[in-house]
């Protein structure tokens, strides 16, 4: 895709910073929380919740299934990427991640001055329970609060309660590529507190 979408003129935010806490609509403790690195027992972590995910949970042919393709995909988004997890009881449950929009990410020396795409997933037996809207928001001010402005993400157009979560923080549709709906959001400055 190329670098020529739209971004819109209105700053969205501020945003909450993680860490932070709430309960869920299933009366859950969740612990949303930034990760420094996507390497270790971090990635093993991610990688075992994308195991537990069902074929009709992936869309647009992410997360990959099985074991070896899963941590092949981690591992590639891994370099410069920002992810900021959902835990209950400990168990990794969402994950969020901003990815540099870029042919190098190890040449990123200005965050605010390139694109980067959003992707979240939370496990099916925890989405309707309002975890991924607060995964979003705390992924967005953790972005913010790094200095990154433009974001953008693609959703399958039929996926209309996604669009409705993406619409509610933000998000502007900028247009249509095939079956994806691409939407954008420029950040204000966060200086929010968890």
């Amino acid at each position: 895709m190329p670098n020529d979408r739209a971004y819109p003129d209105e700053l969205s935010g501020p945003f909450p910073t993680p860490p932070r806490e709430f309960t869920d609509r299933m009366d859950r403790t969740i612990v949303v929380e930034p990760l420094e690195a996507l390497e270790g027992a971090a990635l093993e972590e991610i990688a075992s919740m994308y195991d537990r995910f069902s074929p009709e949970d992936r869309a647009q042919g992410i997360p990959p299934s099985g074991d070896e393709r899963i941590r092949n995909w981690l591992q590639a988004l891994s370099e410069g990427s920002i992810n900021v997890v959902a835990r209950h009881d400990g168990t990794v449950v969402g994950d969020s991640m901003l990815v540099p929009d870029v042919e190098e990410p190890g040449d990123i020396a200005d965050v605010g001055a390139i694109e980067w795409e959003l992707a979240i997933f939370v496990l099916q037996e925890y989405q309707q329970a309002g975890i991924g809207t607060q995964l979003l928001e705390s992924l967005l001010g953790h972005g913010a609060a790094l200095g990154i402005e433009r974001i953008w993400l693609s959703v399958e157009r039929w996926n209309e309660p996604a669009i409705t979560v993406y619409e509610r923080v933000g998000f502007e549709s900028t247009g249509h590529q095939g079956f994806e709906q691409v939407m954008t959001i420029r950040l204000a400055e966060n200086s929010a507190t968890p």
